[in-house]
């Protein structure tokens, strides 16, 4: 990766032959492919003949050393790829490994695309579906009964996912569905043309079938947010709020290896999952231990709740068929990261095979989270409160309509934390009426169908080493009795889960359910085996019928919890290739081995998410929305491991009369130092 620090002078790029043998002297495993290795990638595989006019690379990326081998010192160890290549001249999708270090392709297989699925979408589809489109004489004609030009609408490429319509087995498909722009500047989005769709065979570039069901009203609302005559005047009583550092953050990067407050990890990018965290250790009173061995968000699924027919197939794999690290926003100071920024800019291959840049695509930062503990003593005279930062690793995504925030926390306690921040624009249709059971009414005509965004985290635990095992833990009440008189009494209830097949669970709000990863072979001072609980949110899981096409497809989003063993080819919730794969790939495949999870080394695959029935408030563009999940250490550490934070600097918590001053009604609001103030423009 790239490495830029923000405000700073930009960095001078070293030629590329020397910076490719400084970087072979000092390169470890996990960092990520650079360009020249991209180059390195798409040459080799161009010399083995698996590269010609009609080659478009769907995916190209790492390939993670085993775990059993990133132990020890393994820098300079052998880097290998894996390419996956669509040949439209040919209707041939290709698997591919290749060594960097020997320069030769070492697997490749063909898929069979009715049983594996197809490569993930390209970004030159969404183009080619327009032009097709464009040419098509039913397309048009069903514009032009609508008064229209294919000049004035937007077709959104849509993935197809697996349905009983004809003629689509074995074929590369997209589904359309159109939107009028009536200047290059107007969102689309407020101008659905509604009963209409296009199923259309991207790769011979022919419309496979059109659903006509005549001209529907498009909605008239003006959907642009910017402008003024929408969002009104300005306001003017928003005062300035400012991060300062004087001194520079308090964490460390030095390629990618991030250093901060006892935690140290590396941080990996991958086009398909996004951010990937490495080897996250934590080190207190002279002990350095293992944590997660690697953490991502593995797959999301949008399924959407309309039976209409022109939007009953709509559920979209953000990752695994749009890539959402592929889709990445470059990111600006002040705007999406404030404060002392640090950034890192991945680099990924476009369909063609040549590397792109993402320019300051990863935001490192800390931040100010509140109070960290505090108490009050009048028996022993004490009052002592501390403030609590946590460590910000995130990046943005765009797919299609929708934004997506990437946000990895760490925190002082020892606590990790991963939230998704939904924002951008609704999917729209024109209202049937007001009274449609599957949409909610946003603006006047224009509906916006019930959904779901729902995430898979691939937690690969490694808790003090690598024999770990899942407990569940649930809240018991108790009637009252001879040992509970007065009725008060509860207790907490633990459920070893010791294979895969037992380990397929959900959340229990009622129960206060939660799920405590452990290492029985690691104990605490109190002689219990050390450990972390995850918290999950507990929303609900997919909302569609079990033996619908989408429940088969994104069957990791059924249950909130699955445990597996570790292996290393099972990286996706849903498989390995997503793209109109029929189903049953991906957890279901890997719990369906019933292997041992007690006291071994496994996987915990957490699904989350969000429920969404839209409101008139997420229209035109909507506020961010979050759905996360925590994990707390329980018995890993022996004490509050956060007793060694001071307290604030000298006079950043004080009372004086520079510090405060009276709020009307006379309460008194004070100013706790620098991270208060004014930072209103985005910069670059």
């Amino acid at each position: 990766m790239t490495l830029q620090t923000t405000p700073s002078t930009p960095l001078v790029q070293a030629p590329p032959v020397l910076a490719t043998l400084v970087q072979a002297a000092a390169q470890h495993p996990l960092e990520q492919l650079s360009a020249e290795e991209i180059h390195e990638a798409r040459r080799i595989l161009a010399e083995a003949g698996l590269v010609g006019e009609s080659t478009r690379f769907a995916y190209l990326g790492l390939i993670e050393p085993p775990k059993t081998a990133r132990q020890g010192d393994v820098t300079g160890a052998a880097r290998l790829v894996r390419a996956m290549l669509w040949d439209a001249a040919r209707s041939r999708s290709l698997d591919v490994r290749l060594s960097l270090a020997t320069g030769l392709v070492v697997d490749r297989r063909e898929l069979n695309p009715e049983a594996d699925g197809q490569l993930p979408v390209l970004l030159e589809e969404f183009g080619i579906i327009e032009d097709i489109l464009a040419e098509d004489p039913q397309w048009n004609a069903a514009l032009t009964a609508r008064g229209l030009t294919p000049a004035q609408v937007r077709v959104a490429p849509l993935s197809a996912g697996v349905f009983e319509y004809g003629n689509e087995e074995g074929k590369r498909l997209l589904r359309g569905l159109g939107f009028r722009q009536d200047h290059p500047a107007d969102h689309p989005w407020a101008h659905p043309i509604d009963g209409l769709v296009a199923f259309v065979d991207v790769e011979n570039r022919r419309v496979n079938h059109l659903i006509d069901d005549g001209p529907v009203p498009v909605p008239e609302v003006n959907g642009n947010y910017t402008d003024p005559a929408v969002r009104g005047e300005l306001r003017t009583d928003l005062l300035p709020i400012e991060i300062t550092q004087p001194e520079g953050p308090s964490f460390t990067l030095e390629g990618n290896h991030l250093s901060w407050a006892g935690w140290d990890l590396r941080v990996g990018f991958d086009a398909r999952e996004g951010l990937v965290l490495h080897q996250l250790h934590h080190s207190h009173k002279g002990r350095r231990r293992p944590v997660v061995h690697r953490a991502s968000i593995s797959e999301m699924v949008v399924p959407y709740g309309d039976p209409s027919p022109y939007r009953s197939w709509q559920n979209y794999f953000d990752s695994g068929e749009y890539l959402v690290g592929r889709d990445a926003n470059s990111l600006r100071l002040g705007c999406d990261c404030l404060g002392d920024i640090t950034y890192m800019s991945p680099v990924v291959a476009d369909d063609f095979g040549n590397p792109r840049t993402i320019e300051n695509g990863i935001c490192i930062h800390e931040e100010d989270v509140g109070i960290l503990w505090k108490h009050t003593d009048e028996w022993a005279g004490s009052d002592e409160v501390r403030r609590n930062r946590r460590l910000v690793v995130s990046f943005f995504t765009t797919v299609g309509n929708y934004d997506y925030g990437f946000y990895w926390y760490l925190y002082l306690d020892g606590t990790i934390e991963f939230e998704a921040k939904a924002t951008g624009i609704v999917f729209t249709a024109a209202l049937p009426d007001k009274d449609y059971a599957y949409a909610s009414e946003i603006a006047p005509g224009l509906g916006a169908p019930y959904h779901q965004h729902l995430f898979s985290a691939r937690l690969d635990m490694m808790i003090d080493g690598d024999a770990n095992r899942v407990e569940e833990l649930d809240l018991v009440r108790l009637p009252k009795g001879p040992g509970n008189p007065h009725g008060n009494a509860f207790t907490q209830k633990r459920t070893l889960l010791a294979r895969e097949s037992e380990a397929v669970r959900d959340a229990d709000g009622a129960k206060g359910r939660v799920w405590h990863i452990s290492n029985p072979d690691s104990l605490n001072h109190l002689g219990h085996p050390v450990g972390y609980t995850l918290y999950p949110e507990g929303n609900p899981t997919l909302a569609m019928a079990d033996d619908s096409s989408i429940a088969s497809r994104a069957a990791f989003a059924r249950h909130h919890l699955w445990v597996t063993r570790h292996a290393e080819e099972e990286r996706y919730a849903a498989g390995d290739f997503v793209n109109q794969h029929p189903g049953g790939a991906g957890l279901p495949a890997y719990v369906a081995q019933d292997r041992d999870i007690d006291g071994q080394d496994l996987v915990v695959w957490h699904s989350f998410g969000l429920t969404h029935f839209p409101r008139p408030e997420d229209w035109p563009i909507m506020p961010v929305d979050t759905t996360g999940f925590t994990l707390k250490p329980h018995g890993f550490f022996d004490e509050n491991p956060t007793l060694n934070v001071p307290s604030s600097a000298a006079g950043h918590c004080g009372t004086g009369s520079e510090r405060e001053h009276a709020a009307p009604g006379g309460t008194a609001v004070g100013h706790s130092g620098p991270d208060t103030g004014g930072q209103g423009h985005c910069g670059h």
